[in-house]
């Protein structure tokens, strides 16, 4: 009962926040809210009215940019700030803009691509909004930022061969999403006038700040709580676990009601695929309505910041992607499983040549479409993160030695993918036949990724390799036709009448229903031993297993009628002739 209370008071609080996130977000000032202690207004710039200067670098250099102007609007840093290297300039930014003093870390910017009517507040306001998106979405390598003026890289390796030695005049930092393009962030060195050379946070950076801060920008409810709820736990406002938190009790109710209405509108349908849907889908169907509603939520109403958001936002974008891709892998499973089931016959009379095949076909395309899938959400993963091309590019840099050893080491699992993929087409094998594998015999129960099931008749599972079927001699007793003819072997005396059990033979055999008469009753006499003849009785039934049955009952009926045949007579003996001895005779 608690619930039904809670939850419309849940719904009504995030709407009062919405409301007055709206109305926070109509004040246009260029002053720094202090409730909020982040810049309110959208854009210092108005591109309508204010005229964006063109790029001042002069003659070429290749230790550093030569500028014919700078920073016109806030002027030149001061000499006491350190810009003297890529590293300096960049902690020097970050300091000043840890410290609220956004001013001062405004001068390790390039404005130069700006309208030079910037002032130093807005300047400041520039910084503060730089440094937010900074703080919440890039992470920093300073690894890769060099504490040298030259910008020179001290240690030379494959991968940075050509640069190491060289004085650099530009290093990249930082990447960043910007709608449909990848900005790079870049420290650059320049020279103005007859002032030494010195780094600078980029101009082609600097023009991409307003944008950025519109879509990494502080959220809807950032800009509305009140300073009473931004006490801080572990350098975190507490709103914000807190806030977090909600959306993930309301995402999970908005999941949970979306599978409870898929369940209660499609189970009552009289049409078969609309209840499997309801009762397959809707479960990881709520699952990625719930993820995919508190992704959109925390992105457009909070903002996390600091060393932890980077990886909160991957982790969530990485979550979001892997829902959806295990939804579309549950549907196209589910969408082949239901025409496996209802629009193919039935699969389990051998005869139905037709039905496994087109099951064969659907059991290695069902594997194949899921394993395309993954790898098409495994990609889409990838290609958010743009750091993991350097590991792409240190992995190629040694690809002689690790491609010979993948190679080796996948050479197995890619040669039975291949194999499955070439048992569809060329159908050695399809689900349902009967086969014999180093003297087991079986059916094939299912072929997967690069293995065969083989259920044998006494219910034992052989797990094949597809490798083996393609590159190794078996039967398969139900490739052209699942009919089969079997022989009965008995031996008798060398005195039967073979036409009795001719006659005979045909007598049972016309009496039992798993006779398929396509093969006339033979009898023969194939082979002869010292002891006995050899007699073959030839039938057929439709299949393996009807066969069997019915060999093991005529098998048994022609035993009892040669043990009966003039009292046992004609049953195989062996023949012992014994001489009398001459001596004992004559005395």
């Amino acid at each position: 009962m608690k619930y039904f209370y809670s939850q419309p008071l849940l719904i009504f609080l995030i709407l009062g926040v919405l409301f007055s996130a709206k109305a926070q977000s109509l004040k246009d000032t260029t002053q720094v809210d202090t409730a909020t202690n982040m810049p309110s207004k959208e854009t210092i710039i108005d591109t309508k009215h204010d005229k964006l200067q063109t790029n001042p670098i002069q003659e070429y250099n290749e230790a550093y940019y030569i500028l014919g102007r700078l920073n016109d609007g806030i002027g030149l840093p001061s000499s006491h700030y350190n810009l003297q290297t890529p590293q300096a300039a960049l902690e020097h930014f970050i300091a000043y803009a840890r410290n609220e003093e956004f001013e001062e870390a405004a001068y390790a910017l390039n404005l130069n691509l700006l309208p030079s009517s910037i002032t130093k507040e807005e300047a400041g306001i520039l910084a503060e909004k730089f440094y937010f998106v900074l703080n919440q979405r890039v992470k920093i390598d300073w690894t890769d930022l060099p504490d040298r003026p030259d910008g020179q890289i001290d240690i030379s390796t494959t991968t940075n061969k050509a640069v190491a030695g060289k004085p650099r005049r530009s290093i990249v930092f930082g990447e960043i999403n910007l709608d449909d393009r990848r900005i790079v962030l870049r420290v650059q060195r320049v020279k103005y006038k007859d002032y030494g050379a010195f780094w600078m946070i980029s101009s082609n950076t600097i023009e991409n700040i307003e944008d950025l801060y519109k879509i990494y920008g502080p959220r809807k409810l950032d800009r509305a709580m009140p300073s009473w709820a931004r006490m801080k736990i572990w350098n975190t406002p507490i709103w914000k676990p807190v806030g977090t938190m909600l959306l993930i009790v309301l995402s999970y109710f908005l999941g949970k009601g979306l599978l409870l209405i898929i369940r209660k509108l499609f189970l009552k349908s009289d049409k078969v695929w609309v209840n499997n849907i309801a009762k397959r889908l809707s479960k990881p169907a709520g699952i990625t309505f719930g993820i995919l509603i508190f992704y959109i939520l925390l992105n457009e109403l909070i903002s996390f910041t600091g060393p932890s958001a980077t990886t909160l936002y991957a982790t969530l974008l990485i979550i979001v992607i892997s829902s959806i891709t295990w939804l579309i892998m549950r549907l196209i499973d589910y969408l082949m499983v239901y025409v496996a089931e209802y629009k193919i016959g039935d699969t389990n009379p051998e005869e139905n040549s037709e039905a496994r095949m087109m099951l064969t076909y659907i059991s290695v395309a069902r594997r194949i479409v899921t394993f395309v899938v993954i790898i098409i959400g495994a990609s889409v993963i990838l290609s958010q993160f743009r750091s993991l091309e350097k590991l792409g590019i240190s992995l190629l840099a040694s690809a002689g030695v690790a491609t010979v050893i993948l190679g080796i080491a996948a050479q197995s699992t890619l040669g039975n993918i291949i194999a499955g993929i070439q048992i569809a087409i060329t159908k050695p094998a399809r689900i349902g036949d009967t086969v014999i594998i180093n003297d087991d015999w079986g059916y094939v129960e299912d072929i997967r990724f690069t293995y065969m099931v083989v259920r044998t008749w006494d219910l034992r599972r052989l797990i094949v390799p597809l490798r083996f079927i393609v590159s190794n001699t078996f039967e398969n007793w139900s490739m052209t036709s699942a009919n089969q003819i079997r022989p009965i072997t008995l031996y008798a005396d060398y005195r039967i009448d073979v036409s009795k059990i001719r006659k005979k033979f045909k007598e049972i055999l016309e009496q039992e229903e798993d006779w398929d008469e396509n093969h006339p009753p033979t009898v023969q006499v194939v082979d002869v031993t010292e002891k006995s003849i050899e007699i073959r009785a030839l039938c057929s039934s439709k299949d393996a297993t009807h066969t069997w049955d019915l060999h093991c009952k005529l098998r048994e009926k022609l035993v009892r009628y040669i043990s009966e045949l003039e009292d046992g007579a004609h049953l195989a003996k062996a023949r012992v002739a014994l001489q009398e001895n001459h001596r004992d005779k004559e005395s």
